[in-house]
């Protein structure tokens, strides 16, 4: 039996959960490191707690380990439409690394996934890349079917999606 708990996270925690996905995100993407905050990090409670976006975290004995989250698919990539259909995208999905392999993200996604279920999202997308180990089949494990990928030589960013319909 799993020692974590999944929940949305308080107001009082949003500080912690924006430090917790930064550093993350930061670790990942060292070419990043200067790069501003994104906007849905830096407006964390009105996208997340109050807006179209969910997010989910974990804790283990009050620990925050993991983290996921999703936002209304903005349009950004034009070789994917997905006007008239709705549609949200993954973002943010850091495990601490002493909690991987263990089902933690697999759990993560499932709970997200139903968020999105019963707010009547038709389609998930997600984009990832080749450089972070096992990401691509993690996505493909939970029904993803790669549908793009860039020719960037540096990102290779694979786009990814899954009906819910």
């Amino acid at each position: 039996m799993p020692s974590w708990k999944i929940h949305a996270p308080q107001p009082a925690s949003v500080e912690e959960v924006v430090a917790f996905v930064n550093q993350a995100r930061r670790e990942l993407f060292p070419m990043l490191s200067s790069a501003p905050l994104p906007t849905d990090l830096a407006r964390f409670a009105e996208t997340y707690l109050h807006g179209e976006g969910q997010f989910l975290i974990a804790r283990d004995q009050g620990r925050l380990v993991a983290a996921i989250g999703y936002l209304p698919y903005d349009q950004r990539f034009a070789q994917l439409d997905y006007r008239g259909v709705k549609t949200v995208e993954i973002v943010r999905l850091f495990v601490l690394p002493d909690y991987r392999r263990c089902g933690l993200a697999q759990a993560l996604f499932q709970a997200l996934r139903e968020c999105a279920m019963n707010a009547g999202v038709e389609l998930l997308y997600l984009h990832t890349h080749p450089f972070l180990p096992g990401a691509i089949s993690f996505w493909e494990r939970q029904g993803f079917e790669i549908i793009d990928i860039e020719q960037d030589p540096l990102w290779r960013t694979t786009h990814m999606q899954l009906s819910l319909s």
